[in-house]
């Protein structure tokens, strides 16, 4: 009988016909294996560099970048913490492996731990036994029921600035990390970074276009909008919202008084308590000159005059620009409109509360009145 050899049943060579390194890898030649690397390398980057292109969603670059370090350095697990600058903390913006959930409300302060050091001195830190580094923080380790046995982490750098660090767990094999792979990793961290600063700046300039710069409040841009988001959601879902126009009264005066700086500060101080005394789910805007508007989601008109009274007897008991030494009081025109028991359409909606609030100004001022309904009664 024929002997046989391999999975397909292939005859069995003769010793003498084999060639030799049939069945055995041979040595690779270094500089092919050179050349493969440089290759993957430039591959990396080149779709590195398309993604940073391509998207603006933050979370989708970071997380192709994170990948590709998977891809070329193999680590057992990885993750991205970012600097909560508020806070001086990092928290973990992505993390993989079986314990990464645990990791969503953990934080960790500046100095803290191998990440929290990296962030603090802006140095790269190989480690490849964390049982001999004094700066290993096992409460990632407690949290996740991993074994962390060797860590290298890097900074995400702007501009001196860092924005957060790169962990790699469990990657420094017995050869250690080389100079090359920890040069590739901090290359990625830079593209983290470039990343991480093209959506800030993406954010801010997206705030500076919906933004009023003298209350920071909403601008009548951003209302127009959200006004046509709402009246979508509130047709699927079946809810009632509505929206409340407030108008200060004599504001004219305060500036020939004390000038326009001190009534746009004034503006800012009663922009900044309208906004503080809403609900988290409500929209302030600053709708122009004087006038401020309010959006209320899932509110009825009952409720929204119950917010309109508030509002304005809120105004009115406040002493304004006290740090200035002025002690201002001012009054307000108050109209509500609601969607849909007044209008079905935005450009209704806006006209009825607008002609609501008219409708006190022109009569006895500082106080509040709904549309269909006229001024309310004093409470």
């Amino acid at each position: 009988m024929q002997e046989t050899g391999g999975s397909f049943g292939a005859p069995k060579p003769k010793v003498s016909e084999a060639k030799p390194f049939h069945g055995i890898e041979r040595r690779r030649n270094p500089a092919t294996v050179r050349v493969e690397q440089e290759s993957n390398e430039v591959s990396v980057f080149h779709e590195l560099g398309k993604a940073l292109t391509s998207s603006l969603q933050l979370d989708q670059v970071l997380r192709t970048i994170m990948e590709k370090i998977n891809e070329v350095l193999h680590p057992d697990t990885w993750s991205l913490l970012l600097m909560d600058t508020e806070k001086q903390e990092l928290y973990f913006e992505i993390a993989t492996g079986e314990g990464a959930e645990a990791l969503k409300d953990v934080r960790i302060k500046l100095g803290q731990g191998i990440a929290g050091w990296v962030a603090q001195t802006g140095e790269v830190v190989v480690v490849p036994d964390t049982q001999t580094d004094s700066r290993f923080f096992s409460k990632v380790d407690d949290k996740t029921k991993m074994q962390t046995r060797s860590i290298v982490a890097v900074p995400v750098r702007f501009r001196e600035q860092c924005l957060g660090v790169i962990e790699l767990i469990n990657c420094v094999g017995p050869e250690g990390f080389s100079p090359r792979e920890l040069a590739l990793l901090e290359a990625l961290a830079d593209y983290a970074a470039i990343a991480i600063e093209n959506a800030r700046h993406v954010q801010r300039i997206h705030e500076l276009t919906i933004t009023d710069d003298c209350t920071t409040l909403y601008n009548a841009r951003h209302l127009n909008f959200m006004l046509d988001t709402e009246i979508y959601r509130s047709h699927r879902y079946s809810y009632e919202f509505s929206i409340i126009f407030i108008d200060l009264d004599h504001f004219k005066t305060v500036n020939d008084t004390h000038g326009h700086l001190t009534g746009s500060k004034l503006l800012g101080e009663i922009g900044s308590a309208v906004k503080t005394n809403c609900r988290l789910i409500d929209f302030a805007f600053r709708y122009g000159g004087d006038e401020f508007v309010l959006l209320l989601p899932q509110t009825s008109k009952e409720n929204a005059c119950r917010v309109a009274r508030r509002l304005h007897a809120l105004i009115r008991s406040t002493v304004w620009l006290k740090d200035e030494g002025l002690n201002v009081h001012v009054t307000a025109s108050v109209g509500v409109a609601s969607f849909p028991v007044d209008s079905a359409d935005k450009a209704g909606l806006l006209h009825l509360a607008d002609e609501a609030m008219y409708l006190v100004k022109n009569t006895s001022r500082d106080r509040v009145a709904a549309a269909s309904t006229g001024v309310l009664p004093e409470s």
